[in-house]
């Protein structure tokens, strides 16, 4: 079971082992097989594709764990970065790991590390909150985070960003440092920084577009 990190904005960025593991896998696991399908045909890859996503990841992992224990060589690809971060992947690994099925994780593309590094906000140490709760258990995480001293990153959805940086602003104070990276990798990448509210009164103004990874600050201590 190999797990294989794609760009997640720049083609340049697939490693050369990356496509090599693809080439040589017996089926890939993708989310989107029309996505996966360009990205195999931009590095000229011939490859059976079949979905795996979080609406269908629980049915057919008995099938897939079958045909790994008959020896085949399977690869999981997300859309963009690596798979098992805010994408599906976990179930798979851990029921391998259970059946003493061997896992292959490559290193590559992920976007919340060149976000955290291009915030120029503490990066030593840091939590990966990935997405917030849209509504149950929201008010509790936030207030569970509001006294983290670690620098914090958060992936986020165009149209509810602004409603995030809102809400972090209520419960960490508008005055908390914060960056907002968007299309990480691609040609309009760029990374806003500044307190909560001013990056509020930024996007105010804007129509927001693109995979967005937001840095805040950790509570100074």
């Amino acid at each position: 079971m190999y797990v294989v990190p794609t760009p997640v904005g720049n083609l340049e960025d697939m490693t050369l082992r990356a496509i090599g593991t693809l080439r040589e896998a017996d089926l890939v696991l993708t989310e989107d097989t029309r996505h996966t399908g360009r990205l195999l045909r931009h590095f000229d890859l011939t490859v059976k594709m079949m979905a795996y996503h979080q609406h269908n990841e629980h049915k057919v992992l008995p099938s897939l764990i079958d045909k790994l224990r008959s020896g085949e060589r399977i690869a999981l690809v997300s859309d963009a970065g690596t798979p098992g971060i805010s994408d599906p992947g976990f179930l798979i690994v851990r029921q391998c790991i259970r059946e003493g099925i061997g896992v292959v994780v490559l290193p590559g593309a992920t976007a919340f590390v060149p976000a955290l590094i291009g915030s120029g906000l503490p990066c030593e140490r840091f939590c990966f909150e990935g997405f917030l709760p849209v509504k149950k258990g929201r008010k509790t995480r936030l207030e569970s985070l509001a006294g983290e001293s670690r620098t914090m990153v958060f992936y986020e959805s165009p149209h509810r960003l602004l409603k995030t940086l809102n809400d972090m602003s209520a419960f960490f104070g508008p005055g908390r440092q914060g960056c907002v990276s968007r299309e990480i990798s691609k040609l309009y990448e760029e990374h806003l920084r500044g307190s909560l509210q001013e990056l509020i009164d930024v996007f105010e103004k804007r129509n927001i577009k693109g995979e967005i990874t937001i840095v805040v600050a950790g509570l100074a201590v």
